[in-house]
């Protein structure tokens, strides 16, 4: 499976756009997803639940009882970022940097039993779905982002905590059919991502610029 592989294929119900998120985050500092959840619950009344979040980028899956969006001063190769850091399931690192210098929209996507934050760059947008999708809005509720933190509650939430402690891997994947490929170890994680724990550190795992990722931790200790 590719690395660049798209998000599953399911359609999403609405979308909240969080218009001022990245400016937001700047002044905070960081917020992790529990408390954004919280505060949007507070501020208008969603009835959002969570009791844990997967991290979704370009198909690979990390659980986590929770994951943090942080303001970074500078990021990789000088540029201003911003990053998501998983509080992952047993003894996983997990997190991403991100080009803040892109145009990101950030959305909140909900459907039945799961909501998703999911952020999409104009220039991904431009390039991979433009074409299909007359709006990124469009786009991001048929599932076309390649990053996002989705959030479970109850039993959904214990088959992703549990299918991650079965293995030896610091991640899972899953195909745009929904399908999912639970590797054994890290080594077998890399194969099949075809790429390498010092590319996805040097280039989001040679990742085209467009994607505005910077750097990416995905690894077991």
């Amino acid at each position: 499976m590719p690395v660049s592989a798209p998000t599953d294929q399911r359609g999403w119900q609405d979308l909240l756009e969080l218009p001022e998120f990245l400016d937001q985050l700047e002044e905070r500092g960081g917020l992790p997803v529990m408390e954004l959840l919280e505060d949007l619950n507070d501020q208008a009344d969603l009835g959002l639940e969570a009791d844990g979040v997967v991290y979704h980028d370009r198909g690979i899956r990390v659980p986590g009882y929770d994951a943090t969006f942080v303001h970074e001063r500078t990021g990789a190769r000088g540029r201003p970022a911003f990053s998501v850091e998983i509080n992952t399931v047993g003894p996983r690192n997990a997190w991403a940097k991100f080009d803040r210098t892109l145009e990101w929209d950030v959305y909140l996507l909900r459907t039945e039993g799961l909501a998703a934050i999911a952020w999409l760059s104009d220039e991904e947008y431009q390039v991979e779905e433009s074409e299909m999708f007359d709006s990124k809005e469009q786009a991001a509720l048929a599932g076309r982002f390649s990053f996002g933190v989705y959030c479970y509650a109850g039993d959904a939430w214990a088959e992703q905590r549990e299918r991650i402690q079965r293995t030896d891997a610091p991640a899972y994947l899953q195909r745009e059919d929904g399908s999912v490929m639970l590797p054994s170890t890290q080594s077998e994680f890399y194969q099949l991502v075809d790429s390498s724990p010092t590319e996805f550190r040097t280039s989001g795992g040679n990742a085209p610029s467009y994607l505005g990722v910077l750097e990416l931790e995905i690894t077991i200790d």
